[in-house]
């Protein structure tokens, strides 16, 4: 650090969009870092191989600079590496966090880093650590549980990603070891998922106590665990954007907790500490960079930010030694993950894209993720497991055969996407079509009428409906309803025929009206790409194990309503989850 110049230095904390980021402009500002927002990617259906050259390219300009001091790439692994093509799609957290399986989440975090690192890239922005008070958060299928408890078991993703920690490491110290693990990055601080009636970047009001209780629990195991980075919530704690807020960035994460790791701002982070964003820039970057954010992700306009920074410091507004600590932090992380050894990534790992054993660990995760909510209409009279010999039977609902809406939002692009052409994987109905008797006649049909049920004579039906994709402020709901025409065809279907209703959404959603009337009810969330893991418990080759992460609640005027509240009255409690038992037993 003694010989890097101010504009080195300042060069170090900014976080740039791949698609402004050529070797010129990496070279000529001496920038730190590079992002691929969301669905961000060199081509599209872009190679492994396309991945690690553009990487590369990049870091080439990077390494022409005086120092030779190599960016670090970061990129969204929400569920899976799931900005690229080929990718092995995890359930998103909320599925997980059912499991409660913290060896699970290790090896989903190791399947994950060695994916990502596939591609040439060794910085995620995962795992989110939010703990979800209200479903109408649109990022609500981001958090493992509104249980905080929940949440820290689930941060075993963290040595799964970086590798586990030495024994006789410092508290703080962050740890990523070596070219098959990545640097993690516990997101959003603090209490993103507390805001006022769930809406997105909002502000959570909970005095101090509340806020250590719930949302800061998992923060303390992340730290411990040797958790690299730390992402800064967008959202305010009683009124005061957390960009900004000195006493929780630097004062509780930075010097109580002890975190030696570096804090990223969020997309535009600092832009949106005034409403509107970018307001006042010059009051954004000093407020952020005095808060103690370390690396800011600009993420285009960067002279403008790199200007403003300079300005300041050499205006004594923003002090040298601030800019001193982030560097410190930055290069620490770049040092002990070995950046500076091997900076320049190879194909060496392009196999493990997709590989065939993380997507059986990804259908292993489905299968612990479900939750059977009903079954049958005693418990004498089980519906499920399904005989897979039967004469005919109907599959139907908008989600049946519709990867895009079973891996969700963050799966290719940044909102998810409809249709099969997305990405490898397998659709619920296939699933279906792979797992019975050949001799039994699977009949897909996404939305029938009540005439074709009837006329059809079949053995039963299983109704795939839920949610679209969407990602962050788009997924905001405050009437948390399946989508049409689900709501028709669960009548028409479970009017006429035996039939298991099967839920494919991001949060619990409005059931009551539906319970009465389908015979089966499993709420699956949002599997991602291996649906077969569906079928592996419909069909009971695997029990049901799957407990409720999160409380289902009867009617949204109920909300928020968490365990433990004086007004709980949910549809299904927290915990909930009916078993059974696999075929062969």
């Amino acid at each position: 650090m003694d010989r890097m110049t101010l504009e080195e230095k300042i060069g170090q904390m900014v976080q740039i969009e791949r698609k402004v980021a050529t070797p010129d402009v990496m070279k000529n500002y001496f920038i730190g870092s590079v992002l691929s927002g969301g669905g961000s990617a060199p081509a599209e259906k872009a190679t492994a191989e396309t991945w690690v050259n553009m990487v590369n390219e990049i870091q080439k300009g990077s390494l022409s600079t005086r120092l030779k001091i190599p960016m670090i790439y970061g990129i969204d692994a929400i569920h899976g590496h799931n900005n690229a093509y080929n990718a092995t799609i995890f359930p998103h957290n909320i599925g997980l966090g059912v499991t409660r399986d913290p060896d699970l989440l290790r090896r989903i975090g190791e399947a994950t880093a060695l994916e990502v690192r596939a591609t040439g890239i060794p910085y995620v922005f995962a795992p989110c650590i939010a703990v979800c008070r209200d479903p109408r958060w649109g990022r609500c299928y981001e958090s493992y549980s509104e249980d905080h408890k929940i949440v820290q078991q689930m941060t075993e993703i963290i040595p799964g990603l970086q590798g586990a920690i030495p024994a006789n490491s410092r508290k703080g110290i962050p740890f990523v070891g070596g070219k098959q693990k990545v640097a993690a990055c516990a997101k959003h601080f603090l209490g993103d998922g507390g805001t006022t009636r769930g809406i997105d970047e909002n502000n959570t009001v909970i005095d101090y106590n509340g806020l250590l209780s719930i949302h800061m629990p998992a923060y303390y195991n992340s730290v411990n665990k040797g958790v690299a980075t730390v992402m800064v919530s967008y959202s305010s704690w009683n009124g005061v954007r957390m960009h900004a807020n000195r006493d929780l960035v630097t004062g509780l994460l930075k010097n109580k907790l002890k975190f030696k790791g570096f804090v990223i701002s969020d997309w535009q982070g600092i832009d949106r500490i005034t409403s509107p964003p970018h307001a006042n820039y010059s009051y954004s970057v000093q407020a952020g960079v005095s808060a103690g954010i370390d690396m800011i992700m600009v993420p285009e306009n960067y002279t403008e930010f790199i200007d403003e920074l300079t300005r300041q410091v050499k205006n004594n507004i923003i002090p040298m030694s601030r800019i001193d600590d982030a560097v410190e932090r930055i290069l620490r992380i770049k040092f002990l993950m070995g950046l500076f050894e091997n900076p320049l990534a190879d194909y060496s790992l392009v196999n493990q894209l997709g590989r065939k054993e993380h997507r059986e660990l990804a259908r292993e995760a489905v299968r612990k993720s479900l939750v059977l909510l009903k079954n049958g209409p005693s418990v004498d009279k089980p519906m499920l497991p399904l005989p897979k010999k039967a004469a005919k039977i109907l599959v139907a609902g908008t989600h049946a055969d519709n990867l895009g809406y079973q891996c969700g939002g963050w799966t290719i692009t940044w909102q998810g996407q409809s249709g099969n052409d997305l990405t490898a994987g397998t659709t619920i109905l296939n699933a279906v079509k792979n797992t019975v008797d050949p001799a039994t006649q699977v009949v897909y049909n996404a939305n029938p009428d009540a005439s074709f049920v009837k006329s059809n004579e079949f053995s039963f039906a299983i109704v795939v409906v839920g949610e679209p994709p969407y990602a962050e402020t788009s997924g905001d709901s405050l009437n948390l309803t399946i989508s049409e025409p689900g709501p028709n065809t669960i009548r028409n279907v479970c009017g006429n025929v035996k039939c298991v209703v099967v839920v494919v959404s991001g949060r619990p959603v409005v059931m009551q009206p539906y319970v009465g009337i389908a015979n089966a009810l499993v709420a699956a969330w949002l599997p991602g790409t291996e649906g077969q893991g569906v079928a592996d418990l419909l069909f009971g080759d695997y029990g049901f194990t799957g407990k409720l992460a999160r409380t289902w609640f009867k009617t949204v005027d109920q909300l928020p309503m968490n365990v433990g509240d004086s007004h709980y009255d949910p549809l299904f409690p927290f915990g909930f989850g009916l078993t059974t038992k696999p075929n062969k037993y």
